[in-house]
């Protein structure tokens, strides 16, 4: 089977490199790193939440248009979602780069999915709402229903943290790997060890760097091919 040709980049400017070097974060580091995405997380729920507010006020006609009522209200929901999936998004980088500790298994659920637990103070009052409605007429509860509810669905499904990293788990790894050099793609979830590894060949582009730098990019899944399991 042919090799795709591929370069390899560093991680962090986009150059092509053969061998960068290793510069692990403290963890202070990784802290102040995340802020500002933590940040821009809480911007865009709370935005979604204005949404939210402003469909609820259509719903009792505080807030009236005088024409397109419900392509308003229509664009109130979808907004709202996609508000929040990007809040999710954020809110997932920040935690790539800045994991909870899972001292506490509570906290630590809680923590890595805020992106579900917004999409749901967001988006199922509306669904409640809309379903609870008696003063809606039935085409419109009909069409505004079944798009909050697939909207609540859609966001929840985007916003939860399929496989968070813990605090321990990150530190266990840079330890473990802080001399290497790891590779890993711009749409996969895994770090690799080796440059010719089977999972990269058909990439064009590969990037390499540190440890610290896979993991903030999200890739926190070991290569079941050239990564030693425990």
């Amino acid at each position: 089977m042919a090799v795709k040709e591929r370069k390899f980049v560093k991680a962090d400017s986009g150059k092509e490199v053969k061998n960068p070097a290793v510069t692990p974060r403290t963890k202070q580091e990784r802290r102040e790193k995340a802020t500002g995405k933590r940040i821009a997380a809480v911007v865009f729920w709370l935005l979604a939440l204005a949404c939210e507010v402003a469909l609820i006020l259509t719903l009792n006609k505080t807030l009236y248009f005088e024409k397109g009522m419900l392509y308003w209200q229509l664009g109130f929901i979808i907004v709202d979602a996609i508000l929040v999936i990007i809040g999710a998004q954020f809110w997932k980088r920040a935690n790539d780069v800045d994991p909870a500790s899972e001292e506490n298994k509570v906290k630590f659920f809680l923590w890595n999915q805020m992106g579900l637990i917004a999409a749901a103070i967001c988006l199922a009052p509306l669904v409640i709402l809309l379903i609870s409605n008696k003063d809606l007429d039935k085409k419109t509860k009909n069409i505004l229903v079944p798009v909050a509810a697939a909207a609540l669905v859609i966001a929840g499904l985007f916003s939860w943290d399929w496989n968070p990293m813990s605090e321990e788990e990150m530190t266990e790894t840079i330890n473990e790997y802080s001399t290497e050099t790891v590779y890993y793609t711009r749409w996969g979830r895994s770090y690799h060890l080796d440059p010719n590894c089977q999972a990269l060949l058909n990439s064009s582009v590969v990037f390499e760097g540190n440890i610290q730098e896979a993991l903030d990019a999200g890739r926190n899944d070991p290569c079941d091919f050239c990564v030693p399991q425990h």
